[in-house]
């Protein structure tokens, strides 16, 4: 039987402070579609996590968090800046155009998954013309796709032109806890621009949730009807909330987090085959070739060969030190 250890971080099961959460949680009757006081206090946990009077609304995955984020941002005939990496760019099916009516997608370069800062200068620069989607935001992600962390000044460098020129800012933070861990500040995110933010519940130890935080709240304007039209207003909202409230409130959002990226430390500092990226975060990628990967596969361990032809390897809050030299031993043998 295949082991899915670090496979992802979704492959992990709930943390148990998210699970408590659920269960204070399920218990009498209470208004719905997220007008409950579980969804409340879950929001307040939220916006004291950023330091930000913002309006927070909780969905079921970051796909569907990210694409009605950037189609609120922009206009069906208009388009988004973004890694050319970045999970609204490769992992999400088109669903940021399906959602915002055509909105289109712009990758931009940069090495381990952050956008190079010239990269901007160009797209920035080019003059609105009919024939071509013109631009109206900049989307982020940190921790990137390579696991790899953007510092607050690094943000700062990409969002500040961007703001220049008019642009919406979505910063994708479905791995934000584990950035955390490594040293970003969370109360930063505000101040340097962004006006929405997706906090990844799932990967950071929770059941199926995620975050949505409007900075700017002339946005939220409608913004429920926009979630009920995409089908993420559920009538019982607060089991999305609930588990924000058990993570957040105990401390367990970055606490889980650091765990995961000291595993993936471990895990690097073992590693036979030579680092592709920076190991910042929770995610370790490798070289290695196709070969090898197979007798990896055959030794029960499955893991993906990532965008760039790396081998990705995740840990989570579950990954044990036990695992990691597990599979460190078998990593070594299969090198030979």
């Amino acid at each position: 039987m295949a082991r899915y250890d670090f496979a992802s971080d979704n492959t992990a099961p709930a943390a148990p402070e998210a699970i408590e959460g659920l269960i204070a949680a399920n218990s009498g009757f209470t208004p719905g579609y997220g007008s409950d006081a579980i969804s409340a206090r879950a929001a307040d946990a939220v916006r004291s996590l950023l330091d930000a009077d913002a309006e927070v609304r909780f969905v079921a995955s970051g796909t569907a968090a990210n694409a009605i984020a950037l189609s609120t941002l922009c206009r069906t005939f208009e388009a988004v800046l973004a890694h050319e990496h970045a999970h609204v760019c490769t992992d999400e099916t088109g669903a940021p155009g399906f959602f915002g009516q055509g909105i289109g997608l712009v990758g931009l370069p940069g090495a381990s998954g952050r956008i190079a800062p010239g990269a901007l200068t160009a797209p920035l620069a080019e003059p609105d013309v009919a024939h071509r989607q013109p631009l109206a935001a900049l989307s982020l992600t940190n921790a990137t796709e390579y696991g790899t962390v953007y510092t607050r000044e690094a943000l700062a460098a990409l969002i500040a032109p961007a703001k220049a020129k008019g642009l919406g800012v979505h910063l994708d933070g479905a791995r934000l806890a584990n950035a955390a861990a490594a040293g970003f500040d969370l109360k930063a995110i505000e101040p340097l621009g962004v006006d929405i933010l997706v906090v990844g519940g799932t990967k950071a130890g929770m059941t199926p949730t995620e975050a949505v935080v409007i900075f700017d709240r002339k946005l939220a304007h409608r913004f429920d009807a926009r979630l009920k039209q995409a089908g993420q207003l559920p009538s019982k909202g607060r089991f999305y909330a609930a588990p924000f409230i058990g993570m957040l409130e105990s401390g367990a959002f970055t606490e889980r987090a650091a765990h995961a990226n000291a595993m993936a430390g471990r895990l690097a500092g073992i590693m036979p085959f030579a680092l592709r990226h920076p190991v910042e975060a929770n995610a370790v990628f490798v070289e290695m070739d196709d070969e090898t990967l197979s007798r990896l596969h055959a030794a029960g361990w499955f893991v993906y060969r990532f965008l760039d032809g790396s081998v990705r390897f995740m840990c989570s809050w579950a990954t044990t030190p036990e695992a990691v030299d597990e599979l460190g031993g078998v990593l070594a043998e299969i090198s030979r």
